[in-house]
């Protein structure tokens, strides 16, 4: 399916994402070919998940502490100080010991021993959005254009789904220009 996007196109599917495009555009482009994230359809709808979670790539870590997660086993976080340390980071907000473990297994690295790597590297910030949208089987429900389906699996509800919507319709109908980066 598909050809995978030009930096050109992402930065039109993402007005938003200025001088960030260089430090993380070629590196989502080759993590969404690898992923299939390679229709219009689907691309549409990660960008607008990625960029309403991150502000357009701006945040790469939860603003919040964390410790709303101290305690909950069912994230893996049964030791004191689990939940701010193992608070959401990257373009899906990664949450949970068990999640930065399941994640590191993946790519073969003890994410649990630097957790924070995953907010300070770009191919770790985006490989975890890739790696969630795969695990969760989201390119069927975008090629369904299930923009509710989908924010419910990334988000647990459907909080900022008007955002959403709006970043989707951009993305659907961008126009890409020519782009410096």
């Amino acid at each position: 399916m598909g050809n995978s996007m030009t930096l050109t196109e992402l930065k039109a599917k993402m007005p938003g994402i200025g001088s960030r495009l260089p430090v993380y555009g070629p590196a989502l482009i080759e993590a969404m070919a690898a992923a299939h994230i390679n229709t219009p359809l689907r691309e549409a709808h990660f960008i607008a998940q990625i960029g309403h979670e991150t502000n357009n790539l701006l945040w790469t870590e939860e603003l919040a502490s964390g410790a709303k997660y101290e305690g909950r086993r069912d994230l893996g976080n049964v030791h004191p100080g689990d939940g701010p340390r193992f608070k959401g980071r990257g373009f899906l907000q990664l949450t949970g010991r068990a999640n930065y473990v399941a994640y590191g297994q993946s790519i073969g690295r003890d994410l649990e021993a630097d957790p924070a790597a995953v907010s300070r590297e770009p191919a770790l910030c985006v490989g975890v959005a890739t790696w969630f949208w795969t695990k969760h089987g989201l390119n069927a429900l975008a090629d369904e254009d299930d923009l509710v389906g989908i924010t419910r699996r990334i988000n647990g509800g459907t909080n900022g789904l008007p955002e959403r919507k709006a970043r989707l319709e951009v993305a659907l109908t961008a126009v890409p220009h020519e782009v410096e980066a």
